[in-house]
């Protein structure tokens, strides 16, 4: 196990094109990071320089105290989980699992004694002598997790793991790979463009855009307290509203708070943050045209028009709601859960 450092590290190709633009992040010895941000963010690419897969263009990487930058990918002691598996088809799952410890010349007894204690974890112990085009995906994933355990590396590299399965099996393993990281202890780094992935595995999130990093922080933090426009439109199922300041001043009955931070002019509110009805003494009130509603089980997603808003509201409402599509509805935004941000520097005020 070891901590991972970045320090000034950037990405450009030949051509010119820059896609890591000075990245620094410390990621502490046994902790989950997880890389999340749209597709083009860098996050691939910032794993892969981690993994050595990329040469890094400039600044340092470190794991373990070490310096790695000139380190050949099998000399960092780095294990990587990829979304393809990866896995040698000509082999049984126990072929695939011992052979990096073969290439490394690890004595048989304490192969095998690696072997087994692996797949007992992972609960493939009945597959060890099948091929890999004989299991699930899911199954395949715990293979490929596995061969990453045995080898029992400095630090775990996941690249998109999850994606090739359906909802079900993702949601179990996700489970599964926040429970191992926890009972190993292994320093992780994990890429996903999916949020609940994000939310649920992380220790700490990075969210980044165009190869910066926009926040660090624990994923509670960054939902609560979002420090940029994007970081606020990105976190969150259904994402914050965000409300020109000018407009919804000029509705009618609406007052803003004074106490809103000098340069402020778009403020955000959270779907689950906003309240049926008239709300209490001091909320905002507003009130639109019910144009669609998501039913999702324990709560309904509510998206309202709001005349002279030119925008849409999205709704948490717990429950099932009676409301019907088409119909006027009156809600209120608790003036406490307003976020302040700036639109030309696009940071939180």
């Amino acid at each position: 196990m070891a901590a991972i450092e970045l320090s000034g590290v950037k990405k450009t190709y030949p051509g010119g094109a820059q896609v890591i633009h000075g990245i620094d992040l410390a990621i502490a010895d046994g902790e989950l990071v997880v890389l999340v941000g749209p597709s083009g963010c860098g996050k691939s690419t910032l794993l892969r320089m981690i993994a050595g897969l990329e040469t890094i263009s400039d600044g340092t990487i470190s794991i373990g105290g070490d310096v790695v930058n000139k380190r050949e990918p099998a000399e960092r002691d780095i294990a990587m989980v990829f979304q393809n598996y990866a896995l040698y088809p000509h082999m049984t799952v126990r072929g695939n699992l011992e052979y990096g410890l073969k290439n490394r010349g690890t004595p048989r007894a304490e192969i095998d004694a690696r072997v087994e204690a692996a797949a007992q974890t992972l609960e493939i112990a009945p597959f060890l002598d099948r091929k890999p085009r004989q299991l699930s995906g899911g199954q395949r994933q715990r293979v490929a997790m596995g061969r990453a355990i045995v080898r029992q590396p400095k630090a775990f590299l996941f690249d998109e793991p999850l994606s090739n399965l359906d909802a079900k099996l993702r949601g179990q393993m996700r489970i599964e790979i926040r429970r191992l990281q926890r009972s190993l202890g292994t320093t992780s780094v994990y890429v996903t463009h999916d949020q609940l992935e994000a939310m649920t595995l992380a220790d700490r999130l990075v969210v980044m855009n165009g190869g910066h990093i926009e926040q660090v922080g624990k994923p509670i933090e960054l939902y609560d307290r979002p420090a940029s426009l994007f970081v606020a439109g990105f976190i969150g199922s259904p994402p914050m509203n965000l409300i020109d300041v000018e407009r919804i001043r000029a509705l009618p009955g609406v007052t803003l708070p004074e106490s809103l931070p000098a340069g402020t002019d778009i403020v955000g509110v959270r779907p689950d943050a906003i309240t049926m009805g008239k709300g209490a003494s001091g909320d905002i009130p507003l009130s639109g045209t019910l144009e669609l509603i998501e039913p999702v089980g324990g709560e309904s997603h509510l998206y309202v028009r709001v005349a002279g808003l030119e925008q849409i509201f999205v709704i948490v409402a717990q429950g099932r709601t009676t409301l019907e599509e088409t119909g006027q509805v009156d809600f209120a935004v608790p003036v406490a859960t307003l976020h302040p941000f700036n639109r030309a520097s696009g940071r939180r005020l």
